[in-house]
């Protein structure tokens, strides 16, 4: 049994390998662009660029090796049967139950170790890599602003910007937002972000505009100033600031997330669902490479095809479906509908129950 045990798990080693690269690969080349994009038109450091990407890989495993060990299940048990290798087997006496139990266990294992990847490494990532996007907010303000959308980044005011070329901006409106009084308003042709990396102030020079300036007789009043240059300071402190950032809840690890829960708790507070959702999310993503290999290793059987792309193909297909009813599932825990553990859950519970009923069904055979 001991042979047998390693020939398969060397069998399934080699496609498993080579589907996370090919699947953490795809998923990179949507955020490549995204970060090329950093690097050539908001003349973001490359070092940073570097760092996210590093940082957004834990995310993207967390998906991926899911993905990878049904792939390299579909596989190489498809070729199995497509070889008559099972039937080798079963003819030496061995039982499907003892040829699928080493992936069964190894894919336990992988799921024990998502755990770890999606409570610490996965929350680590997440709030290093926001916290430099804010650091390249502060010393680049242009790279962190996005056009076309109202920005709430700064201090007391909303920024709404048509376009951005490189540290110039065009048409710019600017909302002063008073605790009395009306809205003061700012309109700007263009204008330009001058920062100091010593400080959380940038300084915005404002071309061709008008500004609402207070009336000193009333202040609830305004009177339309017309300018040519405009300077205006703006204190990114409260957005940009490092030492000020908290943790949303991906950025939590489980223990943080009970913390969290326990001090709102204290305060008064009953409404929870997003916290649980998030603890029994980092769970059961963890726990869906085994619920896969429970589906997928039956259904490589019975399919009995060598063809990669029909393995590819169902695994998929299977994953497809699984995110379709995570997702709903999801959405339904946050909604109040289900509580967070049944709505997180349901597809693990239905992959595990289809799992064991296609496995039992093998077995009888």
């Amino acid at each position: 049994m001991k042979i047998l045990r390693n020939y398969i798990l060397k069998e399934i080693s080699s496609p498993l390998i080579t589907s996370l690269c090919v699947f953490t690969f795809i998923l990179l080349i949507g955020n490549m662009f995204k970060l090329a994009d950093m690097i050539i038109n908001k003349g973001v450091s490359i070092i940073y660029v570097f760092k996210l990407f590093i940082f957004l890989l834990p995310y993207l495993l967390s998906y991926t090796i899911p993905m990878a060990i049904l792939t390299a299940t579909m596989l190489s048990f498809g070729r199995f049967a497509s070889d008559n290798e099972i039937t080798a087997m079963k003819a030496s006496g061995i039982s499907l139950y003892k040829i699928g139990l080493p992936v069964i266990i190894a894919s336990l294992m992988v799921s024990l170790g998502s755990v770890f990847l999606n409570d610490r490494i996965l929350p680590l990532s997440h709030f290093a890599s926001y916290k430099l996007v804010k650091q390249v907010g502060m010393q680049r303000p242009t790279a962190y602003l996005e056009p076309g959308t109202f920005i709430k980044s700064f201090k007391g005011y909303i920024v709404f910007i048509h376009s951005i070329d490189d540290n110039m901006l065009k048409n710019i409106r600017i909302y002063q937002l008073q605790d009395k009084g009306p809205t003061r308003t700012i309109v700007a042709e263009a204008g330009e972000l001058i920062t100091s990396p010593d400080s959380n102030i940038v300084k915005l020079k404002l071309i061709n505009g008008t500004a609402d300036e207070p009336n000193p007789s009333n202040p609830n009043l305004f009177y339309k100033l017309n300018f040519k240059t405009y300077y205006m300071a703006l204190d990114m402190d409260t957005q940009m600031s490092s030492a000020k950032i908290e943790k949303k809840p991906k950025g939590m690890t489980i223990k943080e997330l009970r913390q969290e829960i326990a001090r709102l708790r204290s305060s008064g507070i009953e409404e929870m669902t997003p916290l649980l959702t998030e603890i029994h999310r980092k769970l059961a993503m963890a726990f869906s490479s085994f619920v896969f290999v429970l589906v997928g290793l039956p259904l490589a059987i019975n399919t009995r095809r060598r063809e990669k792309s029909v393995g590819f193909g169902l695994s998929l297909i299977l994953f497809s479906f699984y995110y379709i009813i995570f997702i709903g599932g999801q959405a339904l825990a946050l909604s109040n509908i289900l509580s967070p553990m049944l709505g997180v859950w349901m597809a693990n519970i239905i992959y595990f129950i289809i799992g064991l009923i296609l496995n039992f069904t093998i077995i009888e055979k």
